[in-house]
């Protein structure tokens, strides 16, 4: 059994070189001392800032990057594309008609980082 995400929680980026912290915004009203996620909690900028810097070679800003240093990988200002939403989120409770986020969910980036939750925003709550 996951742990219900919330406004605060830590996450990672495969290819990130710094944790981020998730934004959640309250307007589906549920409070678990701070706002609860949903999968849909997955727009960059929005819910999920930049890792610091990117090192993935699919990124075109590093491949370039990497290119011009002939071939020493070379880190660039993370920007995530995220096209899809957390997955799988919890099959049986609901926040505004969307699946809740739990601990277990993760989200891709579209230059092939696995964005992940560290760090729970709390720890009683428990979701399947």
């Amino acid at each position: 059994m996951g742990q219900l995400v919330t406004a605060g929680t830590m996450m990672m980026c495969s290819f990130g070189v710094a944790p981020s912290s998730l934004i959640v915004l309250p307007q589906n009203k549920t409070l678990v001392g701070t706002p609860a996620a949903t999968i849909m909690d997955n727009k960059p900028i929005v819910n999920i800032p930049p890792f610091a810097m990117c090192t993935s070679i699919a990124n075109p800003t590093v491949a370039a990057a990497t290119t011009a240093a002939l071939g020493v990988l070379t880190p660039m200002p993370c920007l995530p594309v995220i096209p899809a939403p957390w997955a799988p989120g919890s099959p049986t409770l609901l926040i505004g008609n969307m699946p809740a986020l739990n601990n277990t969910s993760k989200c891709m980036c579209t230059w092939g980082g696995v964005i992940q939750i560290t760090v729970p925003g709390q720890v009683t709550t428990l979701v399947p």
